[in-house]
C-alpha cells in the first residue's frame, strides 16, 4: 500500500493523455505512469478519458473489446488499491452478451468497483451507432458518502439527462470524453452551462492527440458550482489538478435557490 485511505475527496487529478490507437496494452502502460504521478501529487481522485484503452478504433472492436470489461476492471481496481486513490476510469469498449458498449468504470480507494455506466447517447458523427449499443442505466455512484455521477462525452448535450442526475443527489458530475478540436468551444461552453444551471462541480477529462480521422482538443476542465473555471488543460498531455470543497455546492444553492424555485408541473 502507498498510503492511508483519504477521509475526504479533495484533490482531483485529470489525466489528459493521448491514446495509442487500438492498442490497450500500450495505453495501460501509459495510465500506470500517470497514476504514479497523480499519487506523487497527492490526488484523492483520478479521472481518465473516454475509450482510453482503444481510442475510436471502432472497426476492430471484435478483436479489441473486452469481455465484461474484465481486463480494465482488474487493472483499475489494482491501481486504486495500490495507491489508495479513487479512479473515475474513463470508459472502455465493453463486450457483453448483447454487443459492445462504451462503458465508464469507477473504483474506490479500497480497490472496489462501484459503478459501470454505459454511454446513453451515441454520437452518429463518429459512427458510434453502427458499432456500439446505448446504455440502459444512469451514471450515479457514491464515493465516501458523497453522491456523484459519471457521464460520457455527447451526454452533455442533453441537459435533461444531466439534470436528472443532480435531482438524484449528485454534487459532482464527472465527464469523460474524446471531444474533437473542431468543436472545442462547444465543449467548454456546455460544461460551464451544466455547472451553472445545476449548481454542482463538473470535472471533465478530454483526450489530446489524434487518430486517423480526428484531432482532439484537450481543454480538460474543473468547473465550480458558480461556473468558475478552477483548472483548465491545454492541448498537450498533462496532469491537471484542482482542490474542491464540496461545501461550496450547498453554499451556492442557498444563495440562488434554483431547485426550490423549479416548476416541474410546467415542463
Amino acid at each position: 500500500m502507498y498510503g492511508e485511505v483519504k477521509e475526504m475527496i479533495q484533490k482531483i487529478g485529470i489525466v489528459q493523455m493521448d491514446i495509442v490507437f487500438g492498442d490497450p496494452e500500450k495505453n495501460r502502460k501509459k495510465v500506470e505512469e500517470w497514476m504514479m504521478k497523480a499519487y506523487e501529487e497527492g490526488c484523492d481522485t483520478v479521472v481518465l478519458p473516454e475509450l482510453w484503452t482503444t481510442g475510436y478504433d471502432l472497426k476492430r472492436l471484435d478483436d479489441i473489446a473486452e469481455d465484461e470489461a474484465r481486463d480494465s476492471s482488474s487493472f483499475l481496481t489494482a491501481l486504486s488499491k495500490k495507491y489508495s486513490i479513487h479512479i473515475v476510469g474513463g470508459s472502455v469498449a465493453n463486450r457483453t452478451g448483447n454487443g459492445v458498449s462504451n462503458t465508464l468504470l469507477v473504483t474506490d480507494s479500497h480497490g472496489k468497483m462501484v459503478k459501470k455506466y454505459s454511454k446513453l447517447h451515441l454520437f452518429k458523427l463518429m459512427d458510434e451507432h453502427h458499432y456500439l449499443l446505448p446504455g440502459q442505466d444512469d451514471g450515479m455512484f457514491t464515493l465516501q458518502d458523497t453522491k456523484m455521477a459519471g457521464l460520457i462525452c455527447y451526454d452533455i448535450r442533453f441537459p435533461e439527462w444531466f439534470r436528472k442526475h443532480v435531482l438524484m443527489g449528485a454534487q459532482v458530475v464527472f465527464v469523460v470524453a474524446e471531444w474533437p478540436t473542431a468543436r472545442i468551444d462547444h465543449w467548454e461552453t456546455l460544461l460551464r452551462a451544466r455547472a451553472i444551471e445545476n449548481q454542482c462541480f463538473v470535472i471533465a477529462c478530454n483526450r489530446v492527440g489524434s487518430d486517423p480521422q480526428n484531432e482532439f482538443g484537450g481543454t480538460s476542465l474543473v468547473v465550480g458550482p458558480w461556473g468558475d473555471i478552477m483548472a483548465k488543460g491545454g492541448k498537450a498531455e498533462e496532469l491537471i489538478t484542482a482542490n474542491i470543497q464540496l461545501e461550496e455546492v450547498e453554499h451556492v444553492r442557498k444563495q440562488i435557490p434554483v431547485f426550490q424555485d423549479r416548476k416541474p408541473d410546467f415542463y
